[in-house]
């Protein structure tokens, strides 16, 4: 199987907030962001894997802004890292004003994919050659991410948390 970069996934979503989508003080309810990003990063993940994909998780979600009713929201997700079957994709959404165009980030997320076959079987996935400075640091993270979500499940013995250790050495 080929790499691909992660510019092979970027799926870009863009969109206004409505006000059936606000909560009392007219803002985006968290939920309605969560399912752009959710959509977006399985774009991007079925880019990728060039298979169906599922949600396996939601590994961080900040919500550093508002977003105001009428906003117009870009969301931006790119798969950051590929292991056997499973992505990780890192998600960027941004607000823009509509009179300046000038844009400001709201939110980042990152999520976990698994490609599956039609029998819902996970399947292998290509690896990632990331480019960018922020796509090499992605890439790097996204292991040391793996392996904590690993040892808190259990699933792996700290010793074998070798991208964790470096931190502390």
């Amino acid at each position: 199987m080929k790499s691909k970069t992660p510019e092979q996934s970027k799926t870009v979503l863009t969109d206004m907030v409505l006000p059936g989508e606000t909560n009392a003080l007219n803002n985006l309810f968290g939920g309605e962001l969560l399912a752009r990003m959710d959509r977006a990063a399985s774009i991007a993940a079925g880019r990728h894997s060039r298979c169906i994909t599922v949600t396996a998780s939601v590994n961080h979600v900040a919500f550093t802004k508002v977003v105001p009713l009428g906003s117009v929201v870009t969301v931006e997700a790119k798969v950051s890292r590929a292991f056997r079957t499973s992505m990780e994709v890192c998600i960027d959404v941004w607000i823009e004003d509509r009179k300046s165009g000038d844009k400001t980030k709201v939110n980042e997320a990152i999520y976990t994919f698994v490609a599956v076959d039609k029998n819902g079987k996970p399947t292998a996935v290509p690896e990632i050659t990331p480019e960018t400075p922020i796509e090499k640091e992605r890439f790097k993270a996204a292991l040391r991410r793996k392996q904590l979500s690993l040892l808190l499940a259990g699933k792996i013995k700290p010793n074998d948390a070798t991208e964790l250790k470096a931190l502390f050495d």
